[in-house]
This record gives C-alpha cells, structure tokens and sequence, in this order.
C-alpha cells in the first residue's frame, strides 16, 4: 500500500533581488511624481489658487496609497485614469460649487496675491520726470540700446539695461535727429522693430532713479510704479495721488476713505451671498421663475411629443408595409445628421424674410410676414418643433425594439378574450413599454432640461425680457441664462451663475428621483399584466 504524501510543495520563494528592484523602481518613480507635484502645488498656492492645490494634494496622496499598499495593487494600472477623472470630472464640480460661496466675476477673478502684483505693475510719469523721443540699436551680440533725445533738443545719449553709456563715438545725426552710426551699434530696421520692442515692453533703460521705459514705438519715458503695497498695513498707497485704498475682505477690493476702489479686485468668499439673491430678491427672481417653468415646460414636451411620435411611427412600421426598410432608413436621417447642422437648416427655415416654413405659415395665415424670433410664444413653438425633429428618431429605434421584446402570446390570449386594439394598446402594449423605456424617457428629459445647443444656436435665448436686472431672453432656459451672466454679459458674474448651477443640479435630482419614484410603480404594473 502507497502512501501519499500530503505535504503540500512549497513555492519557490521570489528573488529578494527582484523585489528590491521593483521596490527601489517604484519609489524612484513616486519621487519624480511627487517632486513634480510639489513643485506644481507650491507654485500654485504661492499664487493664491489653493482650490487647485488641494486636488492636487488628494490626487498625489491616492497615487502614494495605491503604489505603496499590497493590497491596491489592482488600481495600479487604473491610477492615471483616477488621477484623471478627479481632475477632469471631480475636481470641475467641487470647483463649482467653491465658486458660488465666492464674488468670482469681472473685476474680481484673481486672488489677492496676482491682485497685488498687477496693481505694482502699473507705472506713471511724475512731474519731473522726462519723456524721451528714441531710436533703437543692438550690437553682434544681440543686446539693445536705445538712444534718447530729449523733446526739448538737449543733446542725446545711449542707454542700455541697468546703465548709461557715458562716452561714445557718434558719427553723422539724421533729419530725426538720431546717430547714423554708433561705435558696436547699428541700427534696429523698421521691418523688426515691433518683434524687438514686444521682448522689451518690461525692461528698464538707464541708471536708477532716472530709468526710463519704452512706451510707444518711437518713444520712452522715466516711469515709476504707481502703486506701492504695504504689507503691514494691508493697504496700498498711490504715490500720484498720495491717496491709500485698504483691503476690505468682504467686498475682496482696496478702498479708500472716500469709497473709490481699485480694479482689480480679488475673489474673496460671501458665504450665502449669491443664493440669498436668488431667493430673496424679487427682481432676480421674477425672470428666474419665468425661465424655470418654461424649462421644465421645454423638457416635458419635448419628451413627451417626440416620444409619442416616435412610438407612432414604430407601430405603424412594425407591421408588413412595401417599402418598410427604406422609409425607416429615410425617417432616421435627422438623427444621423449632426444635430449643429440642424439646428442651423432649421433656422434658415424660420427666417422671416425668406424662409421656406416662415413664409409658408405667414402665407397661410394671410399674413405679410412670421417673423418667430419676435414673438415670445411663436419662438418657444418653434423650438418645439425643432426639439422633436432632433429626438423623434431615437425614439423611433428605441420603441422599435421594445415592441419586439413584447410576448406575442400576450396578444394572442388578448384577442380570445375580445380586446380590440385600443384596449390591447392601453392595457398590454404601453404598460411593458414604459417597463423597458422608462429609465431612457428619465435620461431624455434630463437631457433636455439642459440642452444648450438648440436654444443658444436656433436663436440665443431670444427675444429679451425688458427691465430685467441681468440679461434674460423668454425662451432661455436655466442654463444658457446662466452662461449669458457668466460669459456672455457684459459684467461676469461667475459666483451668481455658479450657485444656478448648483440649484439646477438639486433641481435635477428631485426632478429625477421623482419619476424614478413613478417608474417602480410602472415596472409593478407590468409585472402584473
């Protein structure tokens, strides 16, 4: 009798060499990656954006954890994709919601640091200090000169960055009054003089206190800061005025006594500020009501007509017809064509003045002429129809299939029991139906509740609403208003569209949950037909 050896075999041990390799690797390339993150962050929070700092810190710690832990070692090959959805999809949202807690817009789009810088770099001329018609000059070695003649005919002379020239030998003057020749120096052709004048916009000529820089493209002048920060104060002095403006955090401004502020700003936080301007002032308020129920409006017709005429046009082709195939290919065209391209054929339609639908309706109505556009109701009707020209076709396909996926048994136990086909529609067909295209009808009015490319191309939220605080068309929806006040205004207020946008998103989410709710009450329905 044998006797087997239950022993099991031990595996070979990996090499220790390998594994300190592949360990030593691993945390060399973790150190380029956080080096450089450092470098990128530090850099960023110096300049005041430590919005981005921060996800720029969670993404190198979630890269750390899942390179260094045994136990990620499935997400290793999936990290840079992680990396990429915080910064791209993650990072865009939160960054979103920051901004509507914050005065983000014209006049206040940078932080207080770049405030600071911008406002030092701004120069004036004092009293005494002179101007200067010019010449410029370079030599072998690539380096600029520029020669200065005095506007009152003084006598010239040369200057470089950080010096002046004090003897040099200079050949004949031109009608201008400028050296024809200079010692080492020629002079700048007219053809390069913009490219050489552009790399020397910020450089300063001559020796302190008397420095002059270039200000036009024959000219130059002793310029000096014109604002002076003084940290301990918090505050910045004007030296042509002698005037100093205060930081106010609140208002994310320097002001002065005398309530004059200094642009730019910076972006500071206001807490509820924006949310309690959409909720407490009536005059944002009227037209923000106005564009809500009209966009729940647009949504819901759309779905609905594009939906009823797609389930239409599956019925009445589902059955033997000649031709079938090549009347369904033809009713899907306006799906297959870019819906940019539509949305603008579409326009052309509705032109007024030659328009093909336009000057048909206006013929039939014995009108001179339809002029949509213009009209606050003719527009959102002509939306509509734009609207389900686009969606019908998916609706088509979908419902297409869905019917197919209906027993047909059902139908046949429906006709021995005498039903006739409205009573088959209502009680068989539509209840599975929904069964199946339901969560699509919830994602289409999802779609719809946000689709900028039909109002914004057909005819930019147009015709606009009058006396209205900010800008606002009667068929705008929530969000083309909300890019007419972050970009399309003339003064942007990226804080008041931000917190729209995360009212739209709440909105969206009861909206949502809702039918869901009604969809589970669908899916009971067909579970007992």
């Amino acid at each position: 009798m044998k006797t087997v050896n239950l022993e099991k075999k031990k595996k070979p041990a990996r090499s220790s060499s390998l594994t300190t390799g592949n360990l030593l690797f691993r945390l060399l390339g973790l150190f380029i990656f956080d080096a450089g993150a450092l470098w990128l962050g530090l850099n960023l929070l110096f300049d005041g954006y430590w919005p981005f700092t921060a996800i720029i810190l969670v993404i190198t710690l979630l890269i750390n954890v899942i390179w260094l832990r045994p136990e990620a070692y499935p997400l290793r090959w999936m990290s840079p994709g992680l990396a990429f959805m915080i910064l791209i999809s993650v990072y865009p949202i939160l960054y979103t919601i920051y901004i509507s807690f914050t005065n983000y817009g014209t006049g206040n789009l940078l932080p207080k640091v770049q405030a600071i810088e911008v406002l030092e770099k701004r120069t004036f001329l004092p009293e005494k200090g002179a101007d200067y018609n010019t010449a410029l000059y370079t030599n072998e070695a690539g380096e600029f000169a520029l020669w200065l003649q005095p506007k009152e005919g003084a006598t010239g002379f040369l200057v470089l960055p950080g010096q002046r020239v004090s003897s040099i030998h200079v050949g004949a003057f031109d009608t201008d009054g400028f050296p024809e020749q200079l010692d080492g120096w020629e002079r700048v052709p007219k053809r390069e003089m913009l490219k050489a004048l552009s790399q020397l916009q910020d450089v300063e000529f001559g020796e302190p206190p008397n420095v002059v820089k270039i200000t036009g493209l024959n000219t130059a002048a002793e310029k000096q800061p014109r604002y002076l920060y003084d940290e301990t104060q918090d505050a910045i002095t004007d030296k042509a005025t002698g005037k100093i403006y205060y930081a106010d955090d609140t208002a994310g401004a320097f002001i002065a006594e005398d309530g004059e502020r200094l642009i730019p700003g910076y972006t500071v936080g206001v807490g509820f500020k924006n949310y309690n301007r959409f909720l407490s002032n009536p005059a944002f308020r009227g037209p923000l009501l106005l564009i809500f129920i009209w966009n729940v409006t647009f949504a819901f017709l759309s779905v609905l007509f594009a939906f009823s005429l797609g389930l239409l046009i599956a019925i009445a082709f589902g059955r033997d017809m000649p031709a079938k195939k090549l009347i369904k290919s033809l009713l899907i065209i306006p799906f297959a064509i870019p819906g940019v391209l539509t949305i603008l054929v579409w326009k052309g339609l509705w032109n007024p003045i030659n328009g093909a639908v336009a000057t048909t309706l206006a013929g039939w109505l014995g009108m001179s002429s339809l002029n949509v556009f213009a009209d606050p109701i003719g527009v959102k009707v002509a939306l509509l129809i734009v609207n389900v020209w686009l969606a019908y076709p998916y609706f088509m396909l979908v419902n297409s299939g869905a019917l197919q996926a209906i027993p047909q048994d059902m139908y046949e136990a429906a006709d021995l029991d005498g039903a006739g086909a409205w009573a088959k529609f209502k009680n068989l067909t539509f209840p599975l139906l929904l069964v199946g295209v339901g969560p699509l009808l919830i994602a289409s009015f999802i779609a719809n509740f946000n689709t900028f490319n039909v109002i914004f191309l057909f005819n930019g939220g147009g015709p606009p609403m009058v006396g209205t605080p900010t800008p606002a068309g009667h068929s705008d929806i929530l969000i083309s208003y909300v890019y007419r006040l972050a970009f399309a205004s003339a003064g942007q207020d990226f804080g008041y569209a931000s917190a729209i946008t995360v009212i739209i998103f709440f909105v969206l989410a009861a909206v949502t949950l809702y039918q869901y709710r009604y969809m589970k009450i669908w899916e009971e329905v067909g579970e007992s037909v």
